[in-house]
This record gives structure tokens, sequence and C-alpha cells, in this order.
């Protein structure tokens, strides 16, 4: 255990504290000073540091640990830099100070989501070194831009570039959510994400008047069957103990556009909606679905996709495999409870696995709430430090799985 720093603190935390106040945060993260701080640990840690430029000022930063075997493929730790905007007002502390309260409760953005487990990988494997381990796998941590805007200056444009070939990946670890049972959540999987813009033309005119075939009128009724549907998904979720939020489809209707005038009815009106699409959805049939709805509302309604996930990847986790033989194991040894399931809104795991790198979604926070993008986002450094822990059984492990048929 490393030694007690500043007033008592551990100093692992006290890096973790130092991470947060880097302003990374949407729409113009400080990503600069958060690579700054990146290069100097990789200089502390004896780490090979590379950096790849994916998108104009947008930059993922690889630290690298070389393993022993070059001809097995490579464990890889990812995290992203940047994090969610606040609302200053509606926070007890300054959401980018880092408080600590006498409780040992951490506020700020981030501490969730995800930087705690960017400091996690890191603090793991400073302990690692210090002890003077080595491993067969060579182990990579890569640090990606834009998470949170849909990674699409991120890792959906690095895993396309040679040099995430050249990383030979063959399984990651990325990101997961707080449980605030005993039990610690890894995700297998995670649901589509398909945003869609349902835009619909009438006959406009004076707003004191009975028009036909308004636009709005038309929506309305593309709207009412998508909120349907929603409630039927939702009362199928609420109605089985069995089934997680992962394994139904959510809907939200989250923008509604149109008109220029109060007495004015516009020929065009647009509603957009935020789907997740569970797994075991067909996803040809669904489309089909939405464009009957859209159909059945009247002449001039139309659908269009701002996003459409459909490259959907299944981790292993099966008993058999041996990567998640290595990663359940050590959590069985640690006595920790693990509960798989399927992430319910989408990370940069999808765009891992779509790659052919099985990834699981693993932040090891137990006892705690769901905070990630809420105000008072926090998390208690006695979890954290656990985190620590998890992480420093979890990577000796996963770097030393033997060979595999995939390792070429």
């Amino acid at each position: 255990m490393a030694s007690k720093g500043r007033e008592g603190e551990h100093p692992s935390v006290t890096l973790f504290r130092q991470y947060l106040r880097i302003r990374t945060v949407q729409p113009e993260p400080d990503y600069g000073a958060a690579m700054a701080f990146l290069e100097e640990r990789a200089r502390q840690l004896g780490l090979g540091c590379q950096k790849v430029e994916v998108a104009p000022g947008r930059v993922v930063t690889v630290l690298t640990w070389p393993g022993t075997n070059p001809r097995l493929s490579s464990l890889l730790l990812n995290s992203h830099m940047d994090v969610v905007p606040v609302f200053k007002e509606h926070w007890s502390h300054d959401p980018f100070e880092a408080f600590k309260d006498a409780d040992g409760y951490i506020y700020g953005r981030g501490t969730q989501d995800m930087k705690c487990v960017s400091i996690q990988y890191l603090e793991a494997v400073r302990r690692l070194k210090d002890e003077g381990h080595h491993f067969p796998r060579t182990i990579h941590m890569t640090f990606v831009p834009d998470e949170e805007t849909g990674g699409h200056q991120g890792m959906e444009l690095f895993v396309k570039r040679p040099e995430f070939q050249a990383l030979r990946a063959g399984f990651a670890l990325d990101e997961g959510l707080a449980n605030p049972t005993d039990a610690f959540t890894v995700f297998y999987s995670e649901r589509s994400p398909w945003w869609v813009r349902v835009t619909s033309t009438g006959k406009p005119g004076h707003g004191s008047r009975f028009i036909e075939d308004t636009a709005a009128e038309k929506l309305h009724k593309v709207v009412s069957s998508i909120l349907a549907f929603r409630e039927k998904e939702r009362q199928r979720l609420q109605s089985n103990p069995q089934l997680k939020e992962g394994t139904v489809t959510s809907v939200n209707l989250t923008k509604v556009e149109g008109g220029v005038a109060y007495n004015v009815v516009p020929a065009t009106m647009s509603a957009s909606f935020d789907f997740r699409v569970a797994p075991d959805v067909d996803l040809k049939a669904f489309e089909e679905q939405l464009q009957g709805w859209c159909q059945a509302a009247g002449e001039g309604v139309t659908l269009e996709f701002a996003q459409k996930w459909t490259d959907f990847q299944v981790t292993s986790i099966d008993d058999s495999d041996p990567w998640w033989a290595a990663f359940s194991g050590v959590c069985k040894d640690m006595n920790l409870t693990l509960e798989p399931e399927i992430f319910p809104a989408s990370t940069d795991s999808r765009y891992l696995r779509a790659a052919g790198v099985p990834a699981l979604g693993f932040s090891p926070m137990n006892r705690t709430p769901v905070l990630l993008h809420d105000h008072d986002e926090r998390l208690h450094e006695a979890v954290f430090l656990r985190g620590v822990d998890i992480y420093t059984r979890l990577l000796p492990a996963l770097a030393s799985v033997p060979a595999l048929p995939s390792d070429g």
C-alpha cells in the first residue's frame, strides 16, 4: 500500500482529484491539459506514450506497458477524457473543484463517468510495476476524446486507423455503471442507439381556421404511435423482475420543432426521438414498423436517421471463454458478486466490439448511486480505492491469459 500523502490523503485519491480539476467538459474540452497530465503519468511510470490525431484537435493518447511475449494479442484498457456539461447552480460544490467532504465523498463532473476508471488503470499499473511484475501480454491504456458526443471524432475513427491495428488488441475493458447494491455490474453488450427525426408536411394557413391535413395533426399521430410503443415496453420491463433496462427498447421524445408565429399554421413540423434498441430486436422489422407509423399518419410524413447503429455484437460471458474465465475468476477470488447486463445506453465499447475486439464494460463502484450526468455526481474515496485494488488483481490475470488461436 502506498504511503499517505498530504493531510493523510491517499496519493491515488490526490491524483484522481487532480485529474477531475482538468476541465475536459463538452462542448469545448481542454484536451491539451488532459494530454499533458497523461504524458507526465507516462513519464513517471516509464510507459510508452503515443498520440494519434484522429480529427483536427482530437487526439487519442496511448500509454503502453510492453509484455514479455509480443506474439500475443494485447490487453486494451479504454477510457474517455471528456465529461458532459454541468448546471453549476444545481451543485452543492463546484463541479470542477473535486471537493471532498468530511465523509470522504468526492464531488465532481467525471467522478463516475469516467475519470475514476482512468486513474484506477494508471494506479493499478503503478502498483504492479513497483512490485516488479511483468506479464506476457502488452497492456495498452487508451484515453480517447469525444465519447460523450457519440465517439464520432474519437473511437469511431481510431478503430479504422493503422495505429489501432498495430495495438493488436485481443480484449478490452471500458466503462460501466455504478451499482447501489453490494454487487458489481459488468456489461457484455449494449443497446443500439437510433436517433430518428420524423418530419411532417401539411397545409398551412391562418391560425383562426379549421385547416384540413395539417402537419401538426399528422405528426401527432406518429408521436402517439411511438409513445404508445414506449408505454408498452415500460410496462413489459416493470411487470417482469427478470428483465433489466438493457433488455427492452426505450424511446424518448427529445425535440419538437416547427412554426413561425402563433397565428400561422406551419407547413412543416418535426419531432426527434432517441431510441435505444434492445439486442434481440429484428432491426429490419423495427425500421419497417417506424416507416409504417409514418405512412399511417398520412401523406408527406417522412423519417430520417441522425444515428443508426446496426453492428450489434455480444462479448462472451461463457465460462469456457478464456477472457471471461480470467475476469470472473478474479472477481470470485475477491468475493465480488457480478451482475452481467446489457448496457442501457452507448459507450465506445460498441466500436471496439464491431472491430472484432471483445469488450466488457466495468466500473467497479458498488454501494454507489448511479449519478453519471447528474447534479452532484460524486464517488466515495474508499470505493475509488477499492477499484484500484480490483484492477490490480484483474490486470495480471487478463495480461497472463495463455496463447489463444486468435493470437495468430
